[in-house]
């Protein structure tokens, strides 16, 4: 097979023009090299094992910027300091909740970002169950006086995130839609698609001023079915939170600076903040691995590219504020961000790669695609789209992105839920991840690239 594969990207490379030829061989090279690299797969273990869940506000992501800045450190990154910033975060307290009446049962659930705390003792009120967000959203003003509010709604299972797009949304703006109607408080059916009486918790956009949480999806539809009864159910709920309106926060930065052109940037990352339930695994630390081993494996295999390569471990994506503040404190120098992009979906394999607009006759990217059919990566003719959420600031300010779709099939199963452990990461699909990236970002750094101009009409 490995005969097969070397002759697939030979092949491949003397089909692009001879300009790339070099490219395309450095881009296989690397490829090859981050397939039986272990240093994501370790980079991985360590944060998860010595670090933990990293929810923003609490001392946990203060260990983790340590964490972050010995990494580098310790694997030769340069430069490498923190970028403070504030930002709003909520911090978990006590939670629980339980049916009173008619059928008395203990629900599984945990609160959403956001939420308000139920008043000392907690909170008990009839609930009225909406098989979907439109059923709530069809209730008119005062509709729901005193009541608590329960959507349901399923979210579909897809390869890629088209499922979480549209199941997201009870997720974000629920709770505001059921206290607009009079609700004292909100359920929903976790935003996932597994079987588990694990909850999967999130951020709700703002804070509505109700307690809001997410139901175990066994429990969504144990209410269904107590409701198809057609007795009103009375639930109680008990939760505690903290808000701390400016909470001290922290990116990660660290630098492999190019042999030529140390002043063309290219900035890649992953999230280092993330949710409290698991260890925070896939969500984001696959993505912090990833990032890491594979722009030490690009500027690493040869000799050293032309171009910096910069990884950035943002400080606050669940909670929102880490992208915006690395972006402005960056907007002076975006002209000079050659690319980029962030590893935010896991550790499955990258199916699809969607390239910058305008960009796939360049000899780089032609280099790049040399180095694909040996991962089993489609190079799709749609452009990149944002990037991640962190870079969203950066793609404001005019910087191209690239997006590698992963498969999600079973990402949402375990994101933002207790299952987000290291167990769940395959060390084999992890690196055909740092493989993608890295012989990506290898022929971006060692070319003269410019993805600003091929994207002009």
């Amino acid at each position: 097979m490995k005969s097969l594969l070397l002759a697939a990207a030979c092949a491949a490379v003397f089909a692009v023009p001879a300009v790339a030829a070099d490219l395309a061989h450095d881009a296989v090279a690397v490829r090859d090299r981050a397939l039986s690299d272990p240093t994501a797969w370790n980079i991985l273990e360590s944060v998860t094992t010595e670090v933990g869940p990293r929810p923003v506000g609490t001392p946990a992501m203060a260990r983790a910027r340590d964490w972050g800045v010995a990494t580098l450190k310790a694997m030769g990154f340069e430069n490498v300091r923190v970028e403070p910033f504030e930002t709003r975060a909520w911090v978990r307290g006590t939670e629980s909740a339980e049916v009173i009446s008619p059928y008395p049962q203990k629900l599984a659930i945990l609160g959403l970002g956001g939420s308000a705390s139920t008043p000392p003792g907690g909170l008990e009120a009839e609930i009225v169950v909406f098989p979907s967000y439109q059923a709530l959203l069809d209730q008119p003003a005062g509709a729901l006086k005193g009541k608590i509010a329960v959507v349901t709604q399923v979210m579909r299972k897809t390869q890629g995130i088209a499922g979480y797009g549209s199941g997201v949304q009870p997720r974000a703006f629920g709770a505001a839609e059921a206290a607009k109607r009079g609700a004292v408080g909100f359920l929903l059916r976790s935003v996932s698609t597994d079987d588990t009486r694990l909850p999967h918790t999130g951020a709700m956009n703002g804070e509505p001023g109700i307690p809001a949480a997410a139901l175990s999806t066994p429990d969504a539809e144990l209410l269904e079915h107590m409701a198809a009864r057609g007795q009103p159910i009375r639930v109680r709920l008990n939760m505690t939170s903290t808000v701390i309106p400016k909470a001290a926060s922290w990116s990660v930065v660290g630098e492999l600076t190019g042999r030529t052109n140390p002043k063309e940037v290219i900035v890649v990352g992953g999230h280092l903040d993330s949710w409290d339930p698991g260890t925070g695994a896939i969500d984001d630390g696959a993505g912090v691995a990833i990032a890491t081993a594979a722009a030490r494996l690009a500027a690493t295999t040869g000799e050293r590219p032309r171009r910096t390569i910069r990884v950035v471990m943002w400080g606050s994506e669940e909670q929102g504020g880490s992208g915006e503040a690395y972006a402005a404190a960056h907007k002076d120098e975006a002209a000079g961000i050659v690319l980029a992009g962030e590893s935010d979906l896991g550790g499955d394999e990258i199916f699809q790669a969607r390239l910058p607009k305008g960009s796939m006759a360049h000899p780089a990217m032609k280099a790049f695609m040399a180095a694909a059919p040996g991962l089993k990566v489609i190079i799709s003719r749609d452009p990149a789209a944002d990037g991640g959420s962190d870079t969203e600031g950066l793609h404001a300010l005019g910087v191209p992105v690239v997006d590698f779709d992963q498969d999600a099939s079973r990402y949402f199963d375990l994101h933002h839920s207790a299952d987000d452990t290291l167990d769940k990461v395959d060390p084999k699909k992890l690196a055909q991840n740092v493989a993608t990236w890295a012989s990506f970002l290898r022929v971006v750094a060692d070319s003269d690239i410019d993805f600003r101009a091929l994207a002009k009409p």
